[in-house]
């Protein structure tokens, strides 16, 4: 039997089963994570890939794909982009579009820190139910609110102004951050806070010498979240927003870079690309802060 299990014909098909299973499960490995991970790669940047090519393509490249590959530049040209960025208003629509969005982000993340530390902390009677509804409020349309809160922007006078868009954006941001945050002030040991009370330590104390630190990482997932939807925001901006110095990116190169019934598509893709671009950064500066926020806290 020794001489049977030991003979050279038996020795090749030992080697030749582990070949097979590490094939196997090479093979197993590329159709169960790599192609379905390349395919969602490519679904997710073709938006921007179609974008990138757009920008650069001449004018006869761009209306004429029977000559022309679509997907591909002959002649690449920075017409476009020259155009947007030295005969249009694009670099001030920027410039409000990023005050817009750094102005409401810091206001809800500064009202809904607060009511986030109040409901789960304070505990006070019908507090579950408090964000519950608070919560509740972000489902609400924005097509709905935005009649009501142009009568309240008209009466206040911040009609046709950047502030009416930093006071109303956060209507739909506090909402979403305080239930974010509510979840992550969970997470955050309360004997921690209640050593800190028996030292002699304030609410406001506790609030900002242990609970915010310790809370950065949900604090920078809320901020992600307020300043990616005030960037592209569209209908309040569309609504509040009149003169075409005061517009948004969003709203901007829909209705300055369209004239009647002739796009710019050239133009329209390279101010979409480039307003694409902050929110890109801002999400690659942070990714580390996100993701933890949203599979965990503090570890013990």
């Amino acid at each position: 039997m020794t001489d049977v299990a030991a003979s050279p014909g038996n020795t090749n098909v030992a080697s030749a089963t582990p070949d097979t299973m590490a094939w196997d499960s090479r093979a197993r490995r590329v159709m169960m994570i790599y192609l379905p991970l390349a395919c969602f790669v490519l679904i997710l940047l073709f938006p921007f890939y179609w974008m990138a090519i757009t920008s650069f393509k001449p004018n006869a490249e761009l209306l004429n794909y029977k000559e022309h590959n679509p997907f591909w530049i002959s002649s690449p040209t920075l017409a476009h982009i020259k155009h947007l960025l030295f005969n249009t208003a694009y670099p001030t629509w920027l410039k409000t579009t990023m005050f817009v969005a750094i102005g409401s982000t810091f206001l809800s993340l500064f009202a809904s820190t607060l009511a986030a530390y109040a409901i789960e902390r304070l505990r006070f009677r019908g507090s579950p139910y408090v964000g519950l509804g608070i919560y509740l409020a972000y489902l609400v349309p924005p097509s709905i609110l935005f009649i009501p809160l142009a009568t309240v922007i008209v009466q206040f006078g911040l009609f046709d102004s950047p502030m009416a868009l930093i006071l109303v954006y956060p209507t739909f941001l506090v909402p979403f951050c305080t239930w974010l945050l509510i979840g992550y002030f969970k997470s955050i040991p309360y004997e921690l806070e209640e050593c800190a009370l028996v030292d002699g330590a304030t609410r406001l104390q506790i609030l900002r010498r242990i609970t915010l630190p310790l809370a950065v990482p949900g604090l920078i997932s809320a901020g992600i979240f307020s300043f990616t939807l005030s960037w592209n925001e569209f209908i309040y901006a569309l609504a509040f927003i009149q003169s075409g110095a005061n517009k948004t990116v969003p709203v901007a190169i829909l209705t300055e870079l369209v004239t009647g019934d002739v796009y710019q598509w050239g133009a329209l893709m390279a101010g979409s690309l480039l307003g694409s671009l902050p929110v890109a950064l801002f999400y690659s500066l942070f990714v580390d802060y996100y993701v933890s926020s949203l599979t965990g806290a503090v570890k013990e």
